[in-house]
Formats: structure tokens, sequence, C-alpha cells
């Protein structure tokens, strides 16, 4: 299980590291807490955070239980993907947020798949 812990570890840098961009834009763009409007770049950089930590409290659980009942090395390597999968999601975003796609796919599919294959898993464990 040490991959796992691992991959998650790697999210929540990722995720610290978005928050770390909000706060950099929030100076460079003139955006003083607790505003979140007010300079589409800015924006940009705070919707990148915020969509992560809308699609962590999916992944995280997904990773573990798909781990935990089908295969933690599937697991690590869906949550690579992931990983990359929002690193491109937020250059994209930044750069122009209709790119975002690529990104966003290789974020929900592996977290959709371990979804599907934890529930399944732990049906199977059941039975």
């Amino acid at each position: 299980m040490a991959l796992l812990t691992i991959i998650t570890m790697l999210a929540i840098i990722e995720y610290i590291y978005f928050g770390m961009k909000v706060g950099k834009a929030r100076g460079e763009y003139g955006i003083d807490a607790p505003a979140v409007t007010g300079n589409e770049m800015f924006e940009r950089h705070y919707r990148v955070q915020m969509n992560t930590l809308e699609q962590i409290v999916i992944f995280l659980p997904a990773l573990w239980a798909f781990g935990h009942y089908v295969n933690h090395y599937v697991a690590a390597v869906l949550g690579l993907v992931y990983l990359f999968g929002r690193m491109i999601y937020a250059m994209k975003y930044i750069e122009e947020p209709s790119k975002r796609g690529v990104g966003m796919m290789m974020t929900m599919i592996p977290s959709m798949l371990m979804i599907i294959g934890g529930l399944l898993g732990a049906v199977y464990a059941l039975l």
C-alpha cells in the first residue's frame, strides 16, 4: 500500500501547489482576500484550485477502494494518470479554458474506473 500512500501524498502536494499559485495570482492581479473575482486570469487560477478540490474528494477514496479490492499497482498507475491529467488541466485552463478537455478526461476516466472497480470489488468481497 506504499504506492497508494505515495500517490495520495503527491495528490495533496499538487493541490497545495495549485493553492500557492492562487496566492501568487492574488498578488499579481491585485485581488485581496476574500474576493474570488475581479480579474479573469486570477479567476482561472482559482477555478483550477477549486476544481481540483472538487475532484480530489472523488479521486482519493476511489484510489484506495480500487487499490484494496482490485489491484494496488493498477490503482497507482491510474493515480499517476490522474496526477498528470491535473497538471495538463491546470496549464491548459490557465492558458485558455476551452483547451482543458484532455486534462479533464485524464482525471475523470481514471476516477470513474476506480469508482466502478472499487464498488464492484467491495460488493464481490461481501458475497
